[in-house]
This record gives C-alpha cells, structure tokens and sequence, in this order.
C-alpha cells in the first residue's frame, strides 16, 4: 500500500502492484478498492496498477466538506506518484468521476476505460433529484442500514424482496459501514442525466463498455456516449452483468490500454 496527501491535505491510500504503463482503478458506489481487487491482480500481469482507496473508504482520509472536485484532486494526486500520465479505468458511478477527471487533467490521463456509467436518459426512471441529501440525513441520524436499502430500493431499484434478502446477508454489514460514502456517489452523478454538451469537450481516447445482460438503460447510455464523446467507442461485452467478470474486463482493457 502507498499513501499520497491530496491538496486539502487529505490522505488517499492506494495499492500498488505490477509494472509497466500505470493504470488508476477507481471503484464505483456502495463498493471500496476490494470491488476491483480482482481487475488490479489481472491487469498487473501488464501495467502497473493503482488501485484507488476513494475518500472515506479503506486506508483513505475524508475531510469535510465533500465535493467532486476533491475527488478529482485525490485522482490528481495518484497519478502524480504514478509518473504523471496514466491510463484511467472507473466503474459505475466512479466511471462517471474518472470521466471528469479525464476532462478536468487533459494532459494526465492519457486514455478513460468506463465500466457502465449510469447516466440515465429517461428522465422518469431517475433517482429523486434530493437522493444525496436523504443519504446525508439518514446516516447523520444513525441509520446507515436505511441508507443502504435506499441506494437499493430506489435508486438501484431492485425488487423488495432482493432487498430483503440482501440485509440477512453477511456483507450488508459492509454495506452499512461505507453508506456514508453513498452521499458522495449520489453527488457525482448530479439528476444523473447525462451532461452531453460538458463530455464534447473531452479529447481523451474513450472506451464505454457496457454488458450484454446488463440493465437496459445502460445500453442506451453506452451508445449515447459514444456519440458525444469526440474520441469515443463502444465495447459490448455480451454476457455480462453489471457485477462483470474481472478476467473478461481485464482482457478487453489490455487490448485498448497496449
């Protein structure tokens, strides 16, 4: 494990492993650096990779108050120890944040991978437009185990009975422990339509993959930011869910990472 202090003086820990060109993996919402755990032993075959400890999940600091941008600088701050240029990969919603990071440090991120971003085209199947300040609300009053089902419930939108079966399960307590971070998740990705006229300006070389098997909307997204994006294309993986299979991702990203 590294550490790096990002530039309001938080520390960010990441885990180093491998070499050659260096990869930043950035996980997405409800999950920490062990979500990509797997992808980094993969990847590290070829690439140097760091996997991001994002602020307030693992060995990372969390100074108040949050903002997108300080997740950009934490990032920022990584692919500094990394040699100042790196390969980006983001999953979800942190697929959304490496996006921005790729728009926000043209000259640092030399290629963006994202792993089913989840804008949402359909403006009547968006999350409410208060979802980060209910998160706040709920784990400010101690209820961590009803932010968690609220991430599921309406904002994922499984079915009531997945969720119920899921707060039985050993990893709910995970769940709970990081639903503070659900906040910031739910901040990065805004009313989570998809800001077309703010990704034109992004020239970094883009893949957007999306899984075969996956939610419908995502298909949507991927085609859609293909199309705004100026150096964009798209990667079906069919077969695949949301929850991918690391060794088929990790072999779609050596390819466009080589």
């Amino acid at each position: 494990m590294g550490k790096v202090t990002s530039r309001d003086s938080t520390t960010i820990a990441f885990d180093k492993t491998g070499s050659g060109a260096a990869i930043v993996l950035v996980c997405g919402g409800s999950v920490d650096h062990t979500s990509t755990a797997p992808l980094a032993v993969l990847l590290s075959e070829h690439f140097t990779v760091y996997n991001l400890h994002r602020r307030g999940r693992g060995e990372s600091g969390d100074t108040q108050p949050y903002a997108v941008e300080r997740e950009i600088e934490d990032i920022e701050a990584v692919i500094d120890v990394a040699g100042g240029a790196v390969y980006l990969y983001g999953s979800s919603s942190g697929a959304v944040l490496a996006l921005e990071a790729a728009r926000a440090l043209p000259t640092k991120v030399s290629r963006l991978a994202m792993w089913e971003p989840p804008y949402i085209l359909d403006p009547a199947r968006r999350p409410p437009a208060d979802t980060a300040r209910v998160y706040h609300e709920l784990v400010l009053a101690g209820r961590r185990g009803d932010a968690a089902e609220y991430f599921m419930a309406k904002v994922v939108g499984m079915p009531s009975e997945f969720v119920a079966h899921a707060k039985s399960q050993p990893w709910w307590l995970k769940q709970e422990a990081l639903a503070h971070t659900l906040e910031y998740d739910a901040t990065v990705m805004g009313d989570y339509s998809l800001p077309a006229e703010r990704m034109a300006s992004v020239q970094t070389p883009t893949v957007v993959m999306d899984g075969g098997a996956s939610f419908p909307f995502m298909h949507e997204t991927a085609a859609a930011l293909e199309k705004v994006l100026p150096k964009g294309h798209r990667r079906t993986l069919e077969g695949q869910t949301h929850d991918a299979n690391a060794a088929i991702l990790a072999s779609v990203l050596r390819e466009f990472f080589a």
